[in-house]
């Protein structure tokens, strides 16, 4: 069995898992999810934080959202762009919303209030699976992995700092890398925040 098979049946399999999740246990773990993030000192301060829309049983980030508004920092939603990277925009409950070709709600904004993936401090990034050393198994669409593929030529952790967010259960013994993957700085749980960047992880 090739990589790429190995990849796609983990995603089914881990998917299959997260659907299976009472709606109860969602809503407890994202609030788990967003005390969790209070640990990273970034996530406090920062001014441009980047979530996402959550879809297919992703890790919601209302509560998220909830903490930024408090701090009056801006909380931005990704957009697909013509060159297959995201872009991104803020956005706050009740603002206009457009749904793109996936059927993902994005900000219904003009060019000149959309930014790129260079402009954010933070960004918070769905995962289907993930290993304690930041690798990441995506939806398989490789939208996140081109739009950050800058940060693979810099030391890291970098700006933005990348968070992956998802469920405890998704995390998985090792990932294989791919040349074209991006690597997290740190995993966000409704357990625990996993930093990736120190030395061995």
């Amino acid at each position: 069995m090739n990589r790429e098979t190995e990849r796609n049946r983990l995603r089914k399999r881990l998917r299959v898992e997260r659907a299976q999740l009472p709606a109860s246990e969602r809503i407890c773990a994202a609030t788990a999810v967003a005390a969790t993030l209070e640990q990273l000192p970034e996530f406090l301060v920062d001014a441009r934080i980047a979530g996402y829309w959550a879809v297919r049983g992703e890790m919601p980030l209302l509560a998220v959202f909830a903490s930024l508004r408090s701090r009056g920092q801006a909380y931005c939603l990704p957009m697909l762009s013509g060159d297959d990277t995201l872009q991104f925009a803020p956005w706050q409950p009740g603002a206009a919303l457009a749904t793109n070709r996936f059927g993902i709600p994005e900000p219904d904004v003009t060019p000149e209030r959309r930014f790129t993936a260079n402009d954010l401090d933070v960004a918070l990034v769905p995962l289907v699976g993930f290993d304690r050393c930041g690798n990441r198994l995506g939806s398989g669409g490789g939208w996140y992995d081109r739009s950050f593929a800058f940060l693979r030529e810099l030391p890291r952790p970098a700006r933005p700092v990348l968070v992956g967010i998802g469920y405890h259960f998704q995390e998985v013994a090792k990932l294989d890398a791919e040349s074209w993957d991006v690597r997290m700085d740190f995993i966000a749980t409704d357990r625990e925040l996993i930093d990736c960047t120190e030395p061995g992880a």
